[in-house]
């Protein structure tokens, strides 16, 4: 069982970071992971799989969002 869902949010440059969510974002990527730290890790190689991968630094910008999975969250009470 996946104890966390990283969110990678892929949004324009002219999109403040506050901003940047699942609605705003031009692509939204999510994984289930084990821990914190991985949701931080390893999104590099989903971007560099995507379309998009060429405007992150130029146009767009990435950001990270790590959520606890309702499931472990269910279990933990």
């Amino acid at each position: 069982m996946s104890a966390f869902t990283a969110v990678i949010l892929v949004c324009q440059l002219s999109t403040p970071p506050q901003a940047c969510d699942e609605t705003r974002a031009i692509d939204v990527i999510s994984t289930h992971v084990t821990s914190q730290f991985d949701c931080v890790q390893g999104w590099q190689q989903s971007v560099a799989r995507g379309a998009l991968r060429e405007g992150v630094g130029e146009t767009l910008y990435v950001k990270t969002i790590c959520r606890r999975s309702e499931q472990a969250a269910l279990t933990e009470k």
